[in-house]
């Protein structure tokens, strides 16, 4: 809607504001035209000043200017509804996002606790398999251990008894037996070895 439209009918209704102040001006004593009537002066001055901004054609400057200045606000409010929609769907996009970053750090989190529980049982695994081996290290320790003082004990029982028999055999047997002996283990070497 235009705002020229309404300073024409500003105008006319000005006019009508002085024809209807003549009359009445009119049942004054004094003449209506002469100078020393204030309220003459001032009506005619008025009409000449109307009359001078309509010969210069001020009207249509007031309302070319109020036209450009309605559509410089009009282009600013469209501006302004356009970057208040570029401000929404921004303000969504970001929002968006932050739910999409929200949902990845909790798969983020699902992952770690799951490859944390599978680390567990992982190590688990491995402590009890290194557990095993050091048990079976230390049993096979111990039975090496008991072969050994097995053998030492039969080694010692045997030198121990080898020992009592030459004890005994010394005690027992003559010299000529003790002889007889020696030839025969003798032989005896003698034989195997050939």
């Amino acid at each position: 809607m235009k705002i020229g439209r309404f300073i024409p009918a500003v105008f006319a209704g000005l006019a009508l504001s002085v024809g209807v102040a003549l009359p009445a001006a009119a049942a004054v004593e004094e003449p209506f035209f002469s100078l020393q009537n204030v309220e003459a002066v001032v009506t005619l001055a008025f009409v000449l000043f109307v009359g001078v901004l309509i010969y210069y054609k001020v009207p249509g400057l007031l309302t070319g200017m109020l036209d450009k200045r309605a559509v410089g606000i009009r282009e600013e409010l469209e501006e302004a509804r356009a970057l208040r929609e570029e401000a929404q769907t921004i303000l969504a996009s970001y929002e968006r996002k932050q739910k999409e970053v929200v949902e990845h750090s909790k798969e983020i989190v699902v992952h770690a606790k799951a490859e944390a529980a599978t680390a567990a049982l992982q190590a688990k695994e491995e402590l009890k398999q290194s557990i095993a081996r050091r048990l079976k290290a230390a049993e096979d320790q111990i039975v090496s251990a008991q072969a050994a003082a097995v053998r030492e004990v039969r080694d010692t029982a045997i030198a121990v008894a080898v020992a009592a028999a030459g004890d005994v055999i010394a005690s027992s047997m003559t010299a000529k037996q003790g002889g007889e002996l020696i030839d025969a283990a003798i032989g005896e070497v003698g034989s195997k070895l050939n």
